[in-house]
């Protein structure tokens, strides 16, 4: 099928448009979301893979000669790899057709404004690209020395986050399912402070723990669970609710590790966000069980020899 060469040279354009706000770029199968790049079977070892099969992030680039040439024959469509591009990028999602129900169901924009309210901050101005199925991307700059990985639904419902190891798909980019449309001009902000707070991974509990640890009632347990609930009941405004989240997933590993009990980790963060609190309970009791939910599926239960 015969391309309009209108179409072709409009994608490429806005691949080079984004290339000049040093958004690393690569092609996307034409009318969809998937690398256009071979797989790693079908490797030829040569050219960008001569020392070594290039995977889609490697081979995302900036240089306007390559783009031109990528894009002079087929319509591809444009991804940004997140992380070369030093970008983490918010995707507020629309439900899935199953949930669409009732036209005031929830969707990522309108969880992510009442998040934004809870913490005391509007919505961020920053770049903002609408998507195929109605959603919007919320672009960010990363702070030097930080690296992020992507979320899915870490900051809410209908909220993931690509970073380091993902992509979106660019402005202009054309699907069956409409387009890629930028809502502003190709200006990303500074990620804000709380978001990167609730973002960053939480610290790593067991790198200092003791060699030999017996029982839920263990020193070094006590000790975290009393720093954590500290920290949530000293938050400062505009930050507790991000505090109470990293407490969660913090402590979450120690339940894992069966050195907690998820009942005494929920009611002295409850104890703490209400010494504190300037939201209903309800509220953190949300936050508490999302942090509580997503450190322990993420760290597997550790049996101990008996």
């Amino acid at each position: 099928m015969t391309q309009h060469p209108d179409t072709v040279r409009a994608l490429r354009d806005a691949a080079l448009h984004a290339a000049a706000s040093g958004w690393h770029v690569f092609p996307l199968l034409p009318g969809s979301k998937r690398p256009a790049l071979h797989g790693e079977s079908a490797c030829p070892g040569t050219g960008a893979c001569a020392a070594g099969h290039a995977k889609w992030e490697q081979r995302s680039t900036t240089d306007s000669d390559r783009i031109r040439a990528a894009w002079t024959a087929r319509p591809y469509n444009i991804g940004v790899a997140t992380g070369p591009s030093r970008l983490v990028v918010v995707d507020l999602d629309m439900p899935k057709d199953k949930d669409k129900s009732s036209a005031d169901a929830p969707n990522g924009a309108t969880t992510f404004a009442a998040l934004c309210e809870r913490a005391g901050h509007a919505v961020p101005d920053t770049y903002r690209v609408r998507t195929a199925s109605g959603g919007t991307h919320l672009y960010f700059t990363l702070p030097d020395g930080v690296r992020l990985t992507n979320t899915a639904g870490t900051v809410g419902p209908l909220i993931d986050t690509r970073a380091s190891g993902g992509y979106v798909v660019a402005a202009g980019s054309l699907t069956p399912a409409g387009p890629y449309e930028a809502l502003c001009a190709p200006v990303a902000a500074p990620l804000p402070a709380w978001l990167l707070s609730i973002l960053k991974p939480a610290p790593k509990l067991t790198q200092s723990r003791p060699a030999v640890i017996t029982g839920h009632s263990s020193r070094y347990a006590d000790v975290a669970l009393s720093s954590e609930a500290r920290a949530v009941a000293t938050a400062a405004d505009g930050t507790r609710n991000a505090t109470l989240l990293r407490a969660a997933r913090a402590l979450g590993r120690l339940i894992a590790s069966g050195d907690l009990t998820r009942t005494v980790v929920e009611q002295a963060l409850r104890d703490a966000a209400a010494a504190n609190a300037t939201q209903p309970q309800h509220y953190y009791d949300d936050v508490i069980r999302r942090g509580l939910d997503w450190s322990i599926a993420h760290n597997p239960a550790r049996r101990r020899a008996a």
